[in-house]
């Protein structure tokens, strides 16, 4: 009776070991299909932007690296954290390459702010807890405060990966600049904008409260 106990015994164990083992294999295995999928997703999108690239006659520029270098970097650096996401700024014509920079910079910077603006007021209308029948104007007037000094504070966020420039057959230029921003630093440089444009318009504490908590919350630029 004892050994046949201690048979028993011994398969339980066995199947024990068994499951705990297993089951660390089968998620990894689940893991290095995601981690391959996701790796073919990428190297997809490089093939398709480069081809894109070519296709439209874009030339690297302020670099002596090639096209493939600096978009291979750029997505390696995109996607070391996952807070970070792109944004592009574009010119349809200029005739410097330093003007066409500032002008890709500023268009960068507006385009961010313009969508932050419009999702804070998105928020805030969609809020029920939010009366704006009564200040419509202080409302109107901390927008207009909010998105002038989320572009001041994003200037510091944006960091410039590569640009690309093609010529015109006006003599202009057209010219984009490849930027990534890290979520968490575009959350404080909005709330610092948010804090501001509160006691510049000198919005209501109650509403300065809970747009704060819409500032807070994730935000990524489409």
């Amino acid at each position: 009776m004892k050994k046949m106990y201690f048979k028993i015994a011994c398969v339980a164990m066995s199947a024990a070991v068994f499951m705990l083992t297993a089951v660390p294999q089968v998620v990894s295995a689940k893991g290095t299909k995601q981690e391959k999928q996701l790796q073919k997703a990428r190297d997809k999108q490089f093939k398709e932007r480069k081809k894109e690239f070519s296709k439209d006659g874009w030339k690297i520029t302020g670099s002596a690296k090639t096209i493939d270098v600096a978009l291979l970097e750029y997505y390696q650096k995109l996607n070391a954290n996952e807070n970070n996401y792109e944004i592009v700024g574009e010119v349809s014509a200029c005739h410097s390459i330093n003007v066409c920079k500032q002008a890709a910079f500023n268009n960068a910077v507006t385009e961010y702010a313009n969508s932050a603006g419009s999702y804070i007021k998105g928020r805030i209308t969609s809020d029920a807890n939010l009366d704006q029948t009564s200040g419509k104007g202080e409302f109107d007037n901390f927008y207009a405060a909010y998105e002038r000094l989320v572009q001041i504070e994003v200037k510091g966020v944006l960091q410039p990966s590569f640009a690309l420039v093609k010529e015109k057959s006006d003599g202009n230029k057209e010219y984009k600049v490849f930027y990534i921003i890290d979520e968490s630093s575009a959350s404080k440089a909005r709330i610092r904008a948010m804090e501001a444009a509160a006691k510049e318009t000198q919005l209501a504490q109650e509403h300065a409260n809970k747009i704060s908590e819409f500032v807070r919350e994730g935000f990524s630029e489409q």
